[in-house]
């Protein structure tokens, strides 16, 4: 077993885009990418796409990319195109919406709407992976600010190319949910956290798993890690992770950091993050590292952060 000592978070930099949260972010082609986000909720979201080769130095490839609702949006790398789907436009001003619109580019520079209308609903902040081939949408919500219970979603989606979606089920078995995060690890997504923000708020610490889609199993009702929204989750070294957050009760962002095998066994990173709590952050598996980008920590960051592990580190 590798010993603890210097398996710490480094401060890779500030970057050069105006600090920020809600983000979309994936890794592309030895890159890492930031797209849109949120600045306030009085003011339409960013349509600036940033890219990096090292978590330090850093590329605008546009100011203004054609998609509107760059808040809370889906994102992911897939067959070699960036995609960006979904997402929420005009904070808490008139002319607010969610979107189901789907693009896609090759460069960042030059995006294509593959489809203005998916199948699933106009939604922002479902969890989105890449499972057997094909793009996954979970969950998520048709109303940031304004809605309520009814506008949370436990229906999951998935297509082979972003323009046709399958149901593949109408109500999985998790509860109705949005902020929450899903990774693949072991030939089984995972679902885990989340909940609902207005009116009434939930933090959940449930986690799920299903080897299709369609069939789900619960992992465990209530992880070791407080229930939260606005999280980040990766899977690294073998394990997936959660870090960071926010909960209202009590009302405070974490900077904690667990990871876990199965779903059901869950461990404590035993270094705190040297990162300031927040949520809403980026989370990237990159350069054989995990990291952390950006967020609202109390004021809005653009700092970028990395952490180490050794192959042989046991976790």
């Amino acid at each position: 077993m590798a010993a603890l000592a210097g398996q710490n978070w480094v401060l890779e930099g500030m970057a050069p885009w105006q600090p920020r949260d809600s983000q979309g972010e994936f890794v592309h082609q030895g890159r890492l990418f930031i797209l849109g986000g949120w600045f306030n909720s009085f003011e339409a979201p960013p349509r600036d796409v940033w890219a990096s080769a090292n978590g330090r130095n850093w590329d605008r490839l546009t100011p203004a990319a054609p998609w509107l609702h760059s808040d809370l949006p889906m994102s992911i790398s897939f067959r070699n195109r960036m995609w960006m789907m979904g997402g929420w436009y005009n904070g808490r001003l008139p002319g607010h919406s969610a979107s189901n619109a789907v693009w896609s580019s090759l460069d960042g520079i030059d995006w294509t709407e593959v489809t203005a209308h998916a199948g699933w609903s106009p939604r922002l902040a479902a969890a989105v992976v890449e499972f057997r081939g094909r793009l996954w949408i979970l969950g998520g919500t048709e109303n940031y600010y304004f809605g309520d219970a009814a506008s949370l979603k436990n229906d999951v989606w998935s297509s082979a190319d972003g323009r046709t979606w399958r149901q593949e089920t109408a109500a999985a078995p998790w509860k109705p949910r949005a902020y929450h995060q899903a990774v693949v690890l072991g030939g089984r997504i995972y679902v885990f956290g989340g909940g609902n923000y207005v009116p009434d708020y939930e933090g959940l610490n449930d986690v799920w798993s299903s080897a299709d889609g369609k069939t789900w199993r619960q992992e465990t009702a209530a992880a070791p890690w407080h229930p939260r929204l606005w999280f980040g989750a990766a899977v690294y070294r073998g394990h997936m992770w959660v870090l960071g957050g926010w909960s209202k009760m009590p009302d405070r962002n974490w900077g904690d950091v667990w990871y876990s095998r199965n779903g059901r066994d869950w461990k404590r990173f035993p270094m705190d993050a040297a990162w300031k709590e927040r949520h809403e952050h980026s989370v990237f598996v990159f350069r054989d590292k995990l990291w952390v980008a950006g967020g609202h920590a109390k004021p809005l960051s653009s700092e970028v952060w990395s952490l180490f592990l050794p192959k042989g580190f046991r976790l």
